[in-house]
């Protein structure tokens, strides 16, 4: 059985959990990854989110995606393959390190699903009202669907879908990121 959904507040340790872990993951993905981003509600200051830090490790092509994986298995990583997100491969916590604590995942850059994490955090970043209502609809949400993750994320997801189209329209008009 998964672990009750909880919706906390802001925690101000969440960017340096972010960077203990990017800088673990860093000398083991030096000539692989791009970059290490830390995406997800946790990433937004003041947002209520799980406690959960989600982190890209984002590789130029797909071609550096296999050696990418190769290099977190040897972490402990185990990989999950997309979980139905086409673009992005999951992986779970090496033995010993809380899987509650982090989210990894591999992307290209510039992929949708990349695109889509970048996306949806930069906007949350900047628009403090649109943060606000994505934050009282995931408390509700918690509530509703404590005992179960994927109606939660589910639930979410017409939310998401709207809060990108935001980002999307934005950025359009801004004339580029």
């Amino acid at each position: 059985m998964s672990e009750p959904v909880h919706v906390s507040d802001y925690d101000n340790a969440w960017p340096h959990v972010f960077e203990a872990l990017r800088d673990h993951l860093a000398e083991s993905l030096r000539d692989v990854a791009l970059a290490i981003e830390h995406v997800g509600s946790t990433a937004v200051p003041g947002l209520a989110a799980k406690p959960t830090i989600d982190i890209d490790v984002v590789v130029a092509s797909p071609r550096d995606v296999p050696p990418a994986i190769a290099r977190l298995e040897s972490l402990g990583y185990r990989h999950e393959g997309d979980l139905g997100v086409p673009g992005r491969e999951a992986f779970g916590a090496p033995d010993g390190v809380p899987a509650h604590h982090h989210h990894l995942y591999v992307v290209v850059e510039g992929s949708p699903a990349h695109e889509n994490h970048i996306l949806l955090r930069d906007h949350l970043r900047m628009h403090t009202d649109d943060a606000a209502g994505y934050a009282r609809l995931k408390r509700s949400l918690a509530v509703r669907y404590r005992n179960d993750r994927d109606a939660y994320t589910e639930a979410k997801s017409s939310l998401i879908d709207e809060l990108l189209r935001r980002a999307r329209g934005r950025r359009g008009v801004a004339g580029g990121g």
